[in-house]
């Protein structure tokens, strides 16, 4: 990725190297905070009404631009702006061979009955984005044709949404912020509020979030969902002492994996009567077909379990390996019981 950014601060430009486009319309503005007067007619901190977008305002310009990174894996800029009371220091990364763009910000949240977006319009042609849901995903118009479309100005994500067309796509992921609105092609995501019942203090102060926007060949698959589980879920490094000071040994591996991209492992825990081992994971794509399962340890037996962990049905297993059926959009339960 080439990202290139104004004296203000702003980005002006993002090129995908590896796929030789532009991601950006010509002459707009991406990452932009934009704040809104936010004076719902009722119900203070939970409605959002629909003129929202009547009264906005821009961050100011940069007061310093640095660059904090640039070695041979990751390289990132820190840009420090205020908007209307509240001052805030944002990092803009970029990792080596890898076409994604992350966004850390630290706010001091400082206004009242405002209600801040960063917005980012992207040179995509559809008429739908896909909003994931829990172990899902769904998709909405991007368009307001309809009193339907009109009263869906904002929307609900967990971990990523997407705007694709035919063969280009590109995802914005987030780590804890999960209103949205998409009109046309421009993707803005609810970041901060300042209501003022039932509690007049509610968000004032230090805040910290991160978001990514992911460009990426055809439409999003596996690649965005497993970027969205890699910012919310980071993986956690240790060094743990050994008998002689030093790293201990481990064993290579997984504890559990599957062999399909399409199928996302999202839960491994104990049973619950302490009899083996629950996984439970659900198919991403609308896809169905064989999956393999394999544990870290030789299998004695497995069941398809309901939420409860009663046995259902069971499982073939060979070696260590759990074959199984699965269906589009399925959340399957299994107890694995070692050997």
């Amino acid at each position: 990725m080439r990202v290139e950014l104004n004296a203000a601060g702003d980005i002006t430009r993002i090129f995908d190297k590896a796929n030789g486009r532009e991601v950006l319309p010509a002459g707009a503005i991406a990452n932009q905070f934009q704040a809104f007067e936010d004076r719902p007619l009722n119900w203070d901190a939970w409605d959002v009404d629909i003129y929202l977008g009547d009264k906005c305002w821009l961050a100011e310009p940069a007061d310093a631009i640095t660059v904090v990174e640039s070695g041979p894996l990751h390289a990132a800029v820190e840009i420090r702006r205020r908007i209307l009371n509240s001052s805030y220091v944002q990092r803009i990364a970029l990792a080596y061979n890898r076409a994604q763009i992350d966004v850390t910000t630290d706010i001091d949240w400082q206004d009242r009955h405002i209600f801040l977006k960063v917005a980012f319009p992207v040179d995509v042609f559809t008429p739908a984005a896909t909003y994931e849901i829990q172990w899902g995903n769904t998709e909405r118009p991007t368009h307001r044709n309809t009193s339907w479309d009109w009263a869906r100005f904002e929307t609900c994500a967990q971990k990523w949404v997407d705007l694709s067309e035919g063969d280009y796509g590109v995802s914005l992921l987030n780590d804890c912020k999960y209103g949205h609105d998409i009109k046309d092609n421009v993707i803005r995501l609810s970041l901060l509020r300042g209501p003022g019942m039932p509690d007049p203090t509610a968000d004032l102060g230090q805040h910290r979030f991160a978001y990514s926007l992911l460009p990426h060949r055809g439409r999003w698959n596996e690649g965005t969902v497993a970027a969205a589980y890699a910012l919310n879920d980071p993986l956690l490094v240790r060094q743990v002492a050994g008998t002689t000071g030093s790293s201990a040994p481990m064993a290579d591996g997984s504890l559990v994996a599957v062999d399909a991209s399409n199928v996302v492992i999202e839960t491994v825990k104990q049973a619950e009567d302490g009899n083996g081992v629950i996984v439970r994971l659900y198919e991403s794509q609308r896809r169905r077909g064989e999956i393999k399962v394999t544990a870290g340890f030789p299998v004695r037996a497995a069941w398809r379990t309901n939420l409860l962990e009663e046995a259902q049905a069971e499982l073939a297993v060979a070696g260590n390996t759990v074959s199984y059926a699965v269906r589009p959009y399925e959340i399957a339960t299994f107890r694995i019981v070692p050997a």
